[in-house]
């Protein structure tokens, strides 16, 4: 164990007594104080400044585009000259068929300037040529003799101009085109029907016709088929057939002279003669009638004086079919009385003489004629019976237009 001897012989340093030496001369920097100086002189030199990015940027980027090459360059030049080639090239089309609509329309007084389209590209080089690829003409609501075509497009292929440019173009010749021609149902209904005869297409070349026809004040039900074929190389003919006029339930009149045509009356009519006595005398009265159903005089003389038998003859299927078999319409003038007592209108069957096989088929026709061009030819190709209307394809040749 220390004594306190020996913690006396090494004293430890007072303190204050270092305090007291340190305030007795001049302060001597230390390191850090030198160190901190220089900080601040150096900033004094160069003051710090946030570093430029955007000019830094745009040094970059003029950098890069710089550094492209001359051949990348060059396309992307070419690029852009040929976009403005193409916008160039697309007005002058627009405004070529703009000009060609208005001058058809006037050449062929229509009521509406016709759709043109013209094919290939580019289009200042066919014009510098003087032939074009192809132009597609579409022409609405074209007259055709009694009814109007809904549409007629045409496409000319290798089209030679007479021009001397743009605005000067005075003619072209059309060596060979094709197209098709439709003449709609919506329009037959309008025009031939008069919103009451309905055309529908049923097969390949055959139009039904349903409606009524107005005869004498009288609101007949017609029935009819039309069967469409070509007519030479620019005409379409129809073949009226199956025409049926029925007078309500009582009789149906078909145009023709063979025995099953005139005016007849229905299964349903010949029935009822059995069930009213009155209709049966009064068609029985008559000596012309008995003697064209067949019916011997002496059955006949009973009938009239027994209603009994007068039923049995009457009521008897032989009878029936006898009595349809009678063209009424012979029986008209000469025995207008019998016609009045089975329901029948007088002056209606005056009329229906008059409506003969071809009156009545000449209202249902659904002919036309192409009309013939002054130089060229024109022909009709196949005609088909489509959905909504007949369609008809063409070609044609040698066509000039304009001067």
């Amino acid at each position: 164990m220390r004594t306190p001897h020996h913690l006396d012989a090494h004293p430890r340093p007072n303190p204050y007594e270092e305090l007291a030496a340190l305030d007795d001369g001049p302060l001597e920097e230390t390191p850090l104080e030198e160190f901190l100086t220089e900080e601040r002189d150096a900033g004094a030199e160069d003051a710090w400044a946030p570093p430029d990015h955007r000019r830094g940027g745009k040094r970059r980027r003029k950098n890069r585009f710089a550094g492209l090459p001359f051949a990348v360059k060059a396309v992307v030049g070419l690029v852009v000259l040929a976009a403005f080639a193409a916008l160039g090239d697309r007005w002058a089309v627009l405004y070529a068929e703009h000009r060609a609509a208005d001058t058809l329309k006037d050449r062929l007084d229509l009521a509406a300037a016709p759709e043109v389209e013209i094919g290939g590209f580019p289009f200042l080089t066919q014009l510098a040529g003087k032939r074009l690829e192809s132009v597609k003409v579409t022409v609405p609501d074209v007259a055709a003799d009694r009814v109007s075509l809904a549409k007629v497009s045409a496409t000319a292929h290798d089209v030679t101009l007479n021009a001397d440019g743009l605005t000067s173009v005075r003619g072209a010749g059309v060596p060979r085109f094709d197209g098709d021609v439709l003449l709609s149902f919506g329009d037959l209904n309008r025009e031939l029907g008069a919103s009451q005869v309905t055309f529908t297409g049923e097969g390949r070349d055959r139009v039904r016709a349903r409606g009524t026809l107005p005869v004498a004040g009288h609101r007949l039900r017609l029935r009819a088929e039309a069967r469409i074929q070509r007519q030479g190389e620019r005409g379409i003919a129809t073949e009226i057939g199956g025409m049926r006029l029925d007078i309500g339930d009582l009789a149906t009149y078909r145009p023709g002279k063979r025995p099953s045509e005139g005016l007849h009356l229905t299964p349903e009519a010949s029935a009822d003669l059995a069930r009213e006595t009155r209709k049966a005398k009064a068609l029985l009265s008559v000596p012309a009638i008995v003697q064209r159903m067949g019916v011997p005089e002496t059955t006949v003389r009973q009938a009239l004086a027994d209603d009994g038998k007068l039923t049995e003859l009457t009521g008897s299927p032989r009878f029936a079919r006898q009595a349809q078999r009678l063209n009424l319409i012979d029986l008209a003038l000469d025995n207008p009385q019998v016609l009045r007592s089975l329901g029948l209108d007088p002056d209606l069957l005056g009329e229906l003489a008059g409506l003969t096989r071809p009156v009545l088929a000449d209202r249902l026709a659904l002919a036309f004629e192409l009309p013939k061009p002054e130089q060229g030819n024109v022909r009709l190709e196949d005609v088909r019976v489509e959905e909504d209307g007949i369609r008809v394809r063409l070609s044609g040749s040698g066509l000039t237009v304009g001067g």
